[in-house]
């Protein structure tokens, strides 16, 4: 049975990450920042729904130390890491003058840095030793194509795909595949900030005239993640109905 490191597991994308590789029957750990409660419940529901081993694990990912504690956990209750899927992250709406040199650090701190720190212990640890494993990064249609008011979140994206493409170049001849999944609108409580009419015009421009939710996410992050997309590494899938082509 392999072991899933889903980062950010509490979120909707998360949690929907979560129940879809459990369901798959792996064993996931389940990473938090904030969120304890509503990870510790989503593990323990996990458990007890496909009886399979599950941990809610905290650390902060813009923080080198506290992912080795993050991933000691994972070795010393799982015996490594097969799969990592960097899913946490924040979003920020903000004009480019009124970005501030915190906003700057700690969206990239988080979004981009925060998937290095990761890659580099899983693949340290576990997948470059036994020559196998999968890493799936979420990114976002934003970061190929930029936003503007997120011109941070934007970058930092954008880095998370540079970063896909030169990895897995890096590591196929390991064993190791290395993909990325750019979701467009998906409805989830960083949606919160928008009003219902510019939702509905999101919804508009986008060709198959749907919003995406987080079931959509996580059927193509299991799939990518599966012996059946063995033969897919370095690429950034699409999942946004549309919207960007």
């Amino acid at each position: 049975m392999k072991t899933v490191l889903i980062t950010g597991g509490a979120g909707g994308i998360g949690n929907a990450l979560c129940t879809s590789f459990a369901e798959a029957g792996y064993r996931v750990a389940v990473h938090f920042h904030t969120q304890k409660k509503q990870a510790e419940q989503l593990a323990e529901q996990l458990h007890k729904r496909f009886n399979v081993q599950t941990l809610a694990i905290y650390a902060d990912i813009a923080a080198p130390h506290s992912v080795r504690h993050l991933f000691d956990i994972i070795d010393d209750t799982f015996g490594g890491t097969d799969i990592l899927v960097n899913n946490a992250g924040i979003a920020q709406q903000k004009l480019f003058t009124d970005i501030t040199d915190a906003d700057w650090r700690t969206m990239l701190d988080t979004n981009l840095s925060g998937t290095f720190y990761c890659c580099r212990e899983a693949l340290c640890r576990t997948m470059l030793p036994l020559h196998n494993g999968a890493i799936l990064n979420i990114s976002s249609m934003w970061g190929q194509v930029g936003a503007s008011c997120e011109v941070h979140y934007s970058a930092a994206k954008a880095g998370i795909i540079g970063m896909t493409k030169a990895l897995a170049k890096e590591v196929g001849l390991s064993g190791v595949r290395v993909n990325c999944i750019a979701p467009g609108i998906v409805m989830t409580d960083m949606m919160a900030s928008f009003d219902q009419e510019t939702i509905l015009e999101l919804k508009n421009d986008t060709p198959l005239n749907l919003l995406g939710t987080p079931q959509d996410i996580a059927n193509a992050a299991v799939f990518l993640c599966s012996d059946r997309a063995k033969f897919i590494t370095g690429q950034v899938l699409g999942v946004n109905g549309g919207f960007i082509i």
